[in-house]
């Protein structure tokens, strides 16, 4: 698996990159910050992820570990394929995508290009169930910071767990985002996610 390229840009064009590394030009599928990363540079770097499938094999990448964590969540949700996730990565930033998961809000996933109602529908419920296993075994140790305060907390710890943080990391950043006066949930998953 091929997870990470740091090398020469020869060339970048409607989200493809070629990047040349140890001698070899590898053709990545980047989503839109990555893309937006690489531009106007001479050398640049990505975060990957190799797919094989029957039809070829692509390389897709990202601006960060976080947000390759989050294709491969969207990617294992039923019908979502590869190019629908790079989609989704790039007709919403990271935050705003754990937010609208987060909040099921389906109008808000529904209204990125190629992604219609049924499968942000299908999004939210697979991507909240791996969420709330996860939330289910705590970490031993994590005491009453892996509680949240309120409704609008678990929702932001829901988010943050949905971007590959423990739940015990999320409770912790969330109170931090708090007690610095972050009130409005995108608010503080913003502060939370600035904060790891």
């Amino acid at each position: 698996m091929i997870g990470y390229i740091r090398g020469k840009i020869l060339s970048l064009s409607s989200g493809t990159a070629l990047i040349e590394a140890g001698g070899i030009g590898y053709e990545v599928l980047c989503s839109a910050s990555a893309a937006e990363g690489l531009a106007g540079k001479t050398e640049g770097e990505v975060y990957t992820c190799l797919q094989a499938r029957e039809d070829g094999i692509s390389l897709f990448g990202f601006s960060s570990p976080a947000e390759k964590n989050m294709f491969l969540k969207l990617v294992s949700v039923s019908g979502v394929g590869p190019k629908l996730g790079i989609a989704v990565l790039s007709g919403m930033d990271i935050n705003s995508l754990a937010v609208a998961i987060a909040s099921s809000d389906v109008k808000r996933l529904s209204a990125v290009k190629g992604l219609g109602k049924k499968t942000a529908e299908r999004i939210i419920l697979e991507l909240r169930e791996k969420v709330a296993e996860t939330a289910e075994k705590p970490p031993a140790g994590s005491g009453t910071a892996a509680l949240p305060s309120d409704a609008g907390d678990e929702d932001a710890l829901v988010a943050l767990m949905s971007l590959g943080f423990t739940r015990a990391e999320s409770a912790r950043a969330v109170a931090r985002a708090r007690e610095g006066g972050a009130t409005a949930l995108e608010d503080v998953i913003r502060e939370a996610l600035k904060g790891m």
